[in-house]
């Protein structure tokens, strides 16, 4: 069991690769409280959690009933990181969260006891779903779940899946502490150097799923 557990932590570490995942969290929570980011870090981690254990329980036949193969999963997921990429790349989330700190402190000024206007929500996307469980770590759970005998297999896969899921806990909760210590200029730039990296990350997602829908086609 332990060399099942071993192999599958690798796997499942390399798939939802934490380390990757740690600054563009950062990068996206750059105007959130500490305390906000991590409510939406924690949050990210469990919505993830759930979507991977459903998927690894029920996911073959939730897909097939819907009709739903995992290369549309793949398309769907990487047009959707590729508009998040656009925003870091062209500082579009910045502006947002500048037009909303004009509008708390002009909310202040006019009526002290108005409602903060909230800070996003990227608990749900892109981070839960499909940073982290995305279209390859859903399949790979899937796989490994399929390969597995017996409920002592399933529980080794599962207790490496919950292992993996701590560490990207972790890692996000490190990552903006590691972030202010370099400095507001490194961080504009890392914010757009891993916009392009998750842009092409999302276009490689769309490539994977066209060319194996081309090849389940043939």
């Amino acid at each position: 069991m332990l060399e099942l557990y071993l192999s599958t932590l690798v796997t499942l570490f390399v798939i939802i690769d934490p380390v990757g995942c740690a600054p563009i969290f950062a990068g996206l929570t750059a105007g959130a409280t500490p305390a906000h980011a991590r409510r939406t870090a924690v949050r990210s981690v469990v919505i993830a959690a759930i979507i991977l254990v459903a998927f690894a329980l029920f996911g073959k036949g939730l897909l097939g009933a819907l009709n739903v193969g995992l290369d549309a999963f793949r398309i769907a997921g990487g047009i959707m990181l590729f508009l998040i990429a656009l925003d870091m790349v062209f500082e579009k989330q910045t502006r947002r969260r500048t037009e909303r700190a004009e509008k708390v402190l002009h909310a202040k000024s006019a009526t002290p006891a108005a409602p903060p206007v909230p800070a996003e929500d990227i608990a749900v996307f892109p981070m839960a779903m499909p940073m982290i469980a995305g279209p390859g770590s859903i399949a790979t759970v899937m796989l490994l779940m399929g390969r597995a005998q017996g409920w002592a297999q399933i529980v080794t896969v599962l207790a490496a899946l919950a292992t993996v899921l701590t560490v990207m806990l972790c890692a996000l909760l490190a990552a903006r502490p590691i972030m202010r210590l370099l400095g507001t200029q490194v961080e504009a730039v890392m914010t757009r150097v891993l916009g392009v990296l998750l842009g092409a990350l999302a276009v490689q997602y769309v490539l994977d799923g066209v060319r194996g829908a081309i090849h389940a086609a043939h």
